[in-house]
């Protein structure tokens, strides 16, 4: 009976800390996902670090934010999302958390995937990747 409560016990601390992690996911990428969705360079820079490595179709570029803002305008604009959606979201040992997603234009559809790390008290956009499918 003891080995019974001590598992549920256990059982119940581990649900309780995968509620809290996925919680904090959703909490991160709840934002920027309703930003790509809208197609908005603007307001995607504000959800980027200072200098951010950036992946379009194989274009790989280590860009500063302000940059990364008309890379991105340069995108939506020839790229206008009509959706986007986050499949799946995780963390490496390390603590850093990744999403990917889906994103749909008029005219492709893009494999994305974020790397996002804190900086300070809010998480930032260190990586992002557009691959198309």
């Amino acid at each position: 009976m003891k080995n019974r409560i001590l598992f549920a016990g256990v059982l119940w601390i581990a649900l309780c800390a995968f509620a809290q992690s996925s919680f904090g996911q959703e909490a991160i990428f709840d934002p920027i996902r309703d930003v790509i969705k809208t197609g908005s360079a603007k307001e995607i820079a504000k959800h980027l670090n200072q200098n951010v490595e950036i992946n379009i179709e194989g274009n790989v570029n280590t860009y500063s934010k302000a940059q990364a803002e008309f890379v991105f305008r340069d995108f939506f604009k020839k790229h206008p999302p009509t959706s986007f959606n986050i499949v799946h979201k995780g963390a490496s040992k390390g603590g850093q958390q990744f999403a990917i997603g889906r994103y749909v234009s008029d005219k492709d559809s893009y494999n994305v995937l974020m790397l996002v790390k804190e900086v300070g008290s809010v998480h930032l956009i260190h990586e992002i990747s557009f691959v198309k499918e």
